[in-house]
């Protein structure tokens, strides 16, 4: 069944792969942090401020400085979206933003288009795998004019306070925070054919996004994906 863009009130977005190339979390935030945390740890280990990083690792590594490093290094390289891991990449990357040494890079379309919607009325809200620290850290810090995005973001997701992104109840979990909205009145942007899915169980639109590095969607993707936010016309505050 076609989206009724027409319905919309609520924009959900996914970041990697839909608003920002994805090799940008692999290429460059993945490295940085990795490169980063050796200072760190000689800095921070016994740091109170660290300390709530350091304690939610398993256990056996919260007092093993090897352990531990060894360990992030592990779940960084397989891509595991845990939300210990997640809340320290999203630590690291933060004095990276601030010196400027990390710029995030949105897709041409995606400024001028999230301020188009914002300013039709409809309401953006953000949902990744990355922390809720991490994402506000990326819409801040974008290489848009201006680069800070975050003013037009009206809610802010992760997999701890929403759930999994292929699980149907984490899209429900999401509703329940806007009262005033409905299920169909939400459209889900992703590139991932999963979770797309779930988000149409919860309820939501949800269309496929087809971006440059993307890992190719099924040829027979039901809604047909797009390629540009510019495709989405009919997506404007009734």
């Amino acid at each position: 069944m076609a989206p009724k863009l027409g319905s919309v009130k609520v924009v959900l977005l996914d970041i990697e792969g839909t608003v920002c190339p994805i090799s940008f979390v692999k290429d460059v935030l993945f490295p940085y942090a990795v490169n980063v945390l050796p200072a760190t740890l000689d800095k921070q280990w016994d740091s109170p401020g660290f300390s709530h990083y350091r304690n939610a690792f398993p256990d056996d590594c919260v007092s093993d400085r090897s352990a531990f490093e060894a360990h992030f290094r592990d779940l960084v390289s397989r891509d595991v979206k845990i939300s210990y891991l997640k809340a320290l990449q999203g630590y690291l990357w933060k004095e990276g933003y601030k010196s400027g040494e990390i710029k995030a890079p949105l897709f041409k379309d995606v400024p001028g288009r999230l301020l188009s919607w914002k300013n039709a009325g409809l309401r953006l809200v953000i949902y990744s795998s990355g922390s809720v620290p991490a994402q506000k850290l990326f819409f801040a810090h974008t290489d848009a004019q201006p680069s800070d995005l975050t003013p037009l973001i009206s809610g802010w997701f992760d997999t701890v306070n929403a759930g999994l992104k292929t699980e149907s109840s984490s899209y429900t979990n999401i509703l329940s925070n806007f009262q005033d909205t409905k299920a169909d009145e939400w459209l889900f942007l992703s590139d991932n054919p999963r979770e797309v899915s779930a988000a149409i169980a919860a309820g939501m639109q949800s269309i496929p996004v087809v971006r440059p590095g993307n890992a190719p969607l099924p040829a027979d993707m039901n809604p047909q994906p797009i390629r540009d936010f510019r495709e989405l016309e009919d997506l404007r505050s009734t």
